[in-house]
């Protein structure tokens, strides 16, 4: 298994790019299917679950090319050359997978896909999603591995569909497949992340009628036909928080040059909690740490609340602060699962249900660990970061789905990290 070996470095310090966000990007490759002609990704992050994504949408009969760093180009055939189904393993790479669905049922009237896969962090059902197409026409013969999908009719039908959660990806399938669908469409309690607004400026520049972008009512008027657009996509504030935490829990100061401070708001506002001292007055957003973190409680909520793929940093960093805080997780119950390889690395974390009392310690101790999804090696790496002697996070190949050259960005910083096998 690939690891990254991590060792103390002091401080780190610098200025960094986080580049294009992977919970906008892997949609907007979807949002492609939608018309015919080439389209342009730009900003786009060098992570594996593009890869996937791009060989997803060629397996669907697309053409997917890289003409530069951090760019895309996607050529979309006619509807009846695209092939909606793909091969197993593609699907249940990642979770985002499910995302083409919404655009193939409105472009082909069928879709045949195998159940999404994607990090482990408790159970994330997919019938938001279901449940919305079937109230556009959609009829749906799903078993235990795969999902069968067709529109009798030929083209979805508008309606009013009100989400029993405001789930971002169900927002964003559904909303790709409102915009070509038959008459007005409305999503009440749609998720307001920045990701789905910035999808749906992509869509607009398609050609699409949507009103509402960033509120949680969403209004589509559905169109025959959709055309090529050139998108640039809006920085990854999850990547850009990991960043700026690596100069908080280090003492240091680091500056994400493309930070966006209006999509992190409340997290910046837990940093100045914590002792952080944050500056969004020149380019990006820069955060210096003290030389000791100060406890702070921490609860995830929907957009624009804490993210839940904040919080594994923020308890990295909450368990060498001074003090005792809570931290709760009102989203995934199944994500605490990393906290048992923080405490081997001397943390001092205790967890019930939807909650973790964090015991901030002086100092972690360096040892072997195992990142579990994403943003849980993040944290990891974090931790190793001001732990004595040699840390060792197995899992790497979960940093590589969600952070362009991760190590190369850390090292940038005055970090010692080094990949290994």
């Amino acid at each position: 298994m690939s690891s990254l070996v991590v060792k103390p470095a002091g401080p780190l310090d610098g200025d960094v790019l986080a580049l294009g966000a992977k919970n906008a990007v892997l949609k907007e490759m979807a949002a492609c299917l939608l018309a015919t002609g080439e389209h342009e990704l730009t900003n786009v992050p060098d992570i594996t679950d593009v890869s996937v994504m791009a060989e997803l949408l060629s397996a669907l009969g697309c053409t997917v090319t890289r003409p530069r760093a951090h760019e895309l180009r996607v050529n979309v055939p006619e509807a009846k050359d695209l092939h909606p189904i793909a091969p197993a393993h593609l699907f249940e790479a990642m979770r985002a997978s499910i995302v083409v669905l919404g655009p193939l049922l409105a472009r082909c009237g069928e879709a045949n896909m195998a159940l999404p896969g994607g990090d482990d962090f408790g159970q994330r059902p997919i019938n938001f999603h279901t449940d919305g197409l079937s109230a556009m026409g959609a009829t749906f013969a799903n078993d235990r591995s795969s999902i069968h999908a067709t529109v009798a009719r030929g083209r979805l039908y508008a309606t009013r569909i009100t989400l029993e959660y405001p789930s971002h990806t169900a927002t964003d399938n559904l909303l790709m497949a409102c915009v070509l669908a038959d008459g007005r469409s409305v999503i009440d309690n749609a998720a307001r992340e920045p990701e789905v607004e910035d999808l749906g400026r992509q869509l607009i520049a398609m050609g699409a009628h949507i009103e509402g972008l960033g509120t949680s009512r969403l209004t589509i008027d559905g169109v025959s036909e959709l055309i090529p657009a050139r998108h640039r996509v809006l920085t990854d504030r999850v990547v850009s928080a990991t960043y700026l935490a690596s100069g908080l829990i280090t003492g240091g100061a680091v500056r994400v040059l493309d930070a966006r401070p209006e999509h992190m708001e409340m997290l910046l506002r837990k940093i100045d909690a914590m002792g952080g001292r944050v500056d969004k007055e020149g380019e990006g957003v820069q955060v210096a740490g003290p030389d000791r973190l100060k406890a702070c409680d921490v609860a995830t909520l929907p957009y624009p609340g804490v993210a839940t793929d904040y919080k594994p940093l923020i308890t990295a960093m909450l368990s060498v602060a001074k003090g005792v805080s809570v931290v709760t997780e009102n989203l995934f119950v199944g994500r605490f699962r990393y906290v048992d390889e923080l405490v081997r690395l001397g943390a001092s974390i205790t967890t019930e249900g939807h909650h973790a009392m964090i015991r901030g310690v002086e100092s972690l101790q360096g040892t072997s660990v195992r990142g579990t999804d994403i943003r849980a090696a993040a944290a990891l790496v974090l931790a190793g970061l001001v732990a004595t002697g040699e840390t060792t996070v197995s899992g790497r190949e979960h940093l590589e789905r969600g952070y362009d050259d991760f190590v190369g960005h850390l090292q940038s910083l005055g970090a010692a990290v080094e990949r290994a096998e």
